[in-house]
């Protein structure tokens, strides 16, 4: 098939479907909707909400979650949201004035062909207010455990992405990659990029399984000790003063920083495009487990590829958050979702790096499997 591409975005075989932009007058707020692919199923993916979040943006997320989707092998196809606001500017009322304004401007294409969830932003609570809104359980996944649903007899609860799904997803990955690279995660040097929801559960994860996190940025900067960063004593600093900048005893260092430390396995769990052109050439890990989404293009990754460093796309590494999303939808509990994320990243993860020995990175490996699982089921 062609392709073409217009505003940055490629229209080709795989989509997008639709883009649908939104505008609240009132609330003074745009929104946009891309359901890149829905061959597989309803399109699934979360919504974030920030300043600077564009279109492109989003659909070059949709098309990840299209990609993420099939190969974790779940039913459902690639979708993502964007809401064109700076949190920090509006009251906790007006942000809910907002979700509940952008799920009633959804409500055609819910739930037939899309499934909201939280990125970044958004959380359990806007969730609850998004689903409640539309009017529908099923509207949203990332729900408060409180939330609960007995439709058709069965009662189902919500699933919250703060029970650590993607960052547990992120250790499976990491843990996976280590052995491929014959190292021990016990004692394994980690750096960790980014203190929200994936980050702080990919410390503790990772920490119970014995490594060491030397590293840990978020917007306040990067804090660094060789000897090992504590979970328990971060998150309390982190949770009472709001940043990771008053750990005791770390060496206080700039934010980006955090990407170009030696260390076993680098972490990106932040915003896109944190390794670029700028610094992609000091980049001194062995392992790269890619917790947030697009943290690079992939023409750097092909560029460290040829330094021999492995790395672990988004579309495998963080995929526990939409599997998860989907343990949810079924109504399983947290301890079948935990189990259901390792049966899938574990193999997913295995598999990719055993395509991807040579010339080929990861990521194309990953991508092919993907694509041929799209395809094939390519509707009439």
């Amino acid at each position: 098939m062609e392709e073409l591409h217009k505003e940055g975005i490629l229209y080709d075989d795989i989509g997008p479907e639709y883009i649908i932009e939104t505008y609240d007058p009132k609330l003074d707020f745009r929104g946009v909707l891309v359901i890149d692919n829905t061959n597989l199923g309803m399109g699934k993916g979360g919504i974030r909400m920030t300043g600077e979040v564009t279109t492109l943006e989003v659909w070059r997320l949709a098309r990840a979650m299209s990609y993420k989707n099939a190969l974790a092998g779940l039913p459902f196809g690639g979708a993502k949201a964007g809401i064109m606001v700076d949190p920090k500017t509006i009251t906790p009322q007006k942000k809910r004035a907002i979700m509940e304004s952008f799920a009633n401007s959804l409500r055609p294409l819910i739930p037939g062909k899309y499934i909201a969830g939280p990125d970044i932003n958004t959380t359990e609570k806007e969730m609850e207010q998004f689903a409640r809104a539309h009017g529908e359980w099923e509207s949203a996944t990332g729900k408060p455990a409180t939330y609960t649903s007995s439709k058709g007899g069965k009662k189902r609860a919500g699933l919250p992405h703060e029970l650590g799904s993607t960052g547990y997803g992120v250790t499976l990955a990491a843990v996976v990659a280590a052995q491929a690279r014959d190292i021990k995660m016990e004692g394994a040097s980690i750096a960790i990029a980014g203190y929200g929801n994936v980050g702080v559960f990919a410390h503790k994860f990772l920490q119970g399984r014995g490594a060491k996190i030397i590293a840990v940025s978020d917007s306040s900067g990067t804090i660094y000790d060789r000897k090992g960063i504590d979970y328990e004593t971060l998150l309390a600093v982190k949770t009472k003063t709001g940043s990771i900048s008053s750990y005791p005893g770390a060496k206080k260092l700039s934010r980006d920083v955090i990407y170009e430390l030696t260390c076993d396995i680098l972490i990106p769990a932040a915003t896109p495009d944190v390794i670029n052109e700028k610094n992609v050439g000091r980049v001194m890990a062995k392992i790269i487990v890619e917790g947030a989404n697009i943290p690079m293009q992939e023409e750097f990754e092909q560029q460290l590829h040829k330094k021999d460093v492995l790395i672990i796309p988004d579309i495998i590494a963080n995929a526990g958050g939409v599997i998860s999303s989907y343990a949810e939808y079924k109504g399983f509990d947290a301890k079948k979702m935990f189990k259901l994320i390792e049966e899938k990243i574990v193999p997913n993860v295995s598999e990719v790096i055993s395509r991807s020995e040579g010339t080929v990175i990861p990521r194309q490996a990953a991508l092919k499997i993907a694509r041929a699982r799209i395809l094939a089921k390519a509707k009439k």
